[in-house]
């Protein structure tokens, strides 16, 4: 017979792995939700393959719960899955959870109400595409309907050690305005890799998992620096750590300008590849519609100019 361990113990040990997870990588893969974790010489699920309401079977309480983003032909479980992303930004302080299927006394939905009613804190792996997925935690049932068959959830603070469910609406809107701007960015970093094949556009890289989102025209500027493709770039991290620092710059007409600082200096291959880029041309996406933006390359080029 298997040891009883508290369900708080193996909830720790789950959010912890989660957590290193995506401070490792970020978004999340259908790769790594099906390993799940390793609790005492045991493998414990994260989730159900086939569902999206999950209890592990060593576990008396939900863990996690999830949507996803179906490929090009594939099944969609629940109705809110194509409306996930839309209803939390259009929140304020909750969002809502589609029960599995219509009846509400069903396990998985009696699941989500003893969260509800014991306010359990779970995870949250939300789609943001085919196979990958935005880790939020922790999250917590905040109401449950059986005639609307729904819940509604919120968020905690990402960071925050404690599982502690927000208790006014001040944070509750907090906690979703933070959770909306990590799901900004890995939609833009997705739709930019997407658009760019895959690879860097200054290198060529065909790396996908080690790109990042870069924008020209950074997000704080509320005229010209919305997450859209045009005002972004697949960079690997190395060379968009070069493009904000102004060591290497690009030009309206996409031509790579790589810095005077950079060009002077003798130090390994790995800078020798970086000043060879001085003069090529951006890869650009398959699209022409696109293609960075030449009004913010410009305003961003000038910046470049006036840093060396």
């Amino acid at each position: 017979m298997a040891e009883s361990i508290p369900d708080a113990v193996i909830r720790t040990a789950a959010f912890e792995h989660v957590r290193s997870l995506r401070d490792a990588h970020g978004e999340l893969t259908s790769s790594h939700l099906a390993d799940g974790f390793q609790f005492r010489g045991e493998r414990i699920p994260l989730v159900n393959p086939q569902r999206g309401i999950f209890k592990p079977q060593r576990m008396a309480n939900l863990l996690s719960i999830r949507t996803v983003v179906p490929g090009k032909g594939r099944k969609i479980w629940y109705d809110d899955q194509t409306e996930a992303h839309k209803q939390i930004f259009a929140s304020e302080e909750v969002v809502n959870y589609a029960f599995m299927g219509t009846d509400p006394n069903a396990a998985d939905n009696r699941w989500l109400r003893e969260a509800f009613e014991n306010r359990t804190p779970i995870i949250y792996f939300l789609g943001t595409a085919p196979g990958r997925y935005e880790a939020i935690l922790p999250t917590f049932v905040v109401g449950w309907s059986a005639s609307a068959l729904q819940a509604k959830l919120a968020f905690g603070l990402q960071d925050q050690s404690e599982l502690i469910a927000p208790e006014t609406a001040i944070e509750r809107r907090y906690a979703l305005r933070e959770v909306k701007q990590r799901l900004h960015q890995s939609s833009f970093r997705d739709a930019l890799i997407a658009a760019y094949g895959g690879r860097c556009a200054l290198s060529g890289l065909p790396a996908p998992d080690l790109l990042d989102a870069a924008h020209i025209i950074a997000d704080k500027d509320e005229l010209m620096g919305q997450p859209v493709i045009p005002n972004g770039l697949a960079l690997s991290k190395l060379h968009h750590a070069a493009f904000d620092t102004h060591l290497i710059g690009i030009d309206p007409d996409y031509r790579i300008r790589v810095s005077e600082r950079l060009l002077s200096l003798k130090d390994g291959p790995q800078l020798e590849a970086l000043k060879q880029l001085n003069g090529g041309a951006i890869v650009l996406p398959n699209r022409k519609r696109d293609y960075p933006d030449r009004d913010r390359l410009d305003r961003r080029f000038s910046a470049f100019k006036a840093a060396n």
